[in-house]
């Protein structure tokens, strides 16, 4: 016979708190697995924001990538959206990346060094 924290271990919806977190068990609005997958990345980094210029996978099309960027995925939003209108272009945000579409790394770089970040130019 199955403990009760193992039943409780796959509920997917209660009655007290409607949907819940098949991760954390907590109730959808007040899930915490985005926050500790935040902290677990943020740990993880040097305090080093790296601008790169990228175009391979991209058919020739260059896209600058930012990453290190010690905030969290909120945080990482507004930020590319700061960037999108600074450099009028477009972007996305991947697994922490920032990706924007262009060569606008001399205003990208003034941009963070304004925010406080430590910025390295990477790669070609």
């Amino acid at each position: 016979m199955a403990s009760l924290q193992d039943q409780l271990g796959k509920l997917v919806y209660s009655t007290e708190k409607g949907r819940l977190c098949p991760g954390c068990g907590e109730e959808l609005s007040a899930c915490i697995c985005d926050e500790l997958a935040d902290k677990e990345r943020i740990a993880g980094l040097d305090g080093i924001v790296r601008i790169r210029r990228e175009t391979s996978g991209r058919k020739g099309k260059g896209v600058i990538t930012i990453s290190g960027v010690p905030l969290a995925e909120k945080e990482l939003k507004a930020l590319l959206k700061k960037l999108k209108q600074r450099c009028g272009t477009g972007g996305a945000l991947k697994d922490g990346i920032l990706e924007i579409q262009g060569d606008h790394r001399d205003t990208i770089k003034q941009v963070l060094e304004a925010e406080g970040f430590k910025v390295k130019l990477a790669g070609g």
